[in-house]
């Protein structure tokens, strides 16, 4: 990634088996959410990948914080009415947990190596470029470091 660029981390925990079916509803929710955001590229999604067990993760790359913001706080996207319903609903009754973090990343702040990896991840999101089999971490961090102009 050549831009500052926002990790957000989001996902859901089913609390109590008996509730099962209230989390399917927030899984169609994340879904719903999920498409949109992929059918409309200047909404700033990235890239995104699900992983789901008990504690259900996904991990999305945004352009920047603010169109992420401006999605979460939309009144004209799927968000904003579900997690009103979420508040409304679930909240605080303990069944299903709901959890997000977000980071703001640097371009000149940041690796990401995959070895014997097809494409995944932050690879997704940007350009990759392949490594140089002399190359350590400290070596490329620095040439990205040189490279953005930053020169922290």
């Amino acid at each position: 990634m050549e831009e500052d660029f926002v990790v957000f981390l989001i996902g859901s925990r089913l609390n109590r088996l008996r509730d099962a079916p209230k989390m399917i509803r927030i899984a169609r929710q994340m879904r719903a959410m999920q498409k949109e955001l992929q059918e409309a590229p200047d909404l700033g999604l990235l890239h995104m990948e699900d992983f789901f067990g008990r504690v259900t993760v996904s991990v999305q790359y945004w352009r920047d914080f603010e169109s992420l913001e401006n999605y979460a706080k939309s009144n004209h996207q799927s968000h904003l009415p579900a997690w009103r319903e979420y508040n409304r609903l679930i909240r605080d009754s303990g069944t299903i947990g709901v959890w997000h973090e977000t980071y703001r990343v640097r371009a000149s702040d940041h690796e990401s190596v995959y070895v014997n990896m097809p494409t995944f991840g932050l690879a997704n999101a940007g350009a990759p470029s392949r490594l140089a089999s002399s190359s350590t971490a400290r070596r490329r961090m620095e040439v990205v470091r040189t490279t953005s102009g930053t020169g922290r």
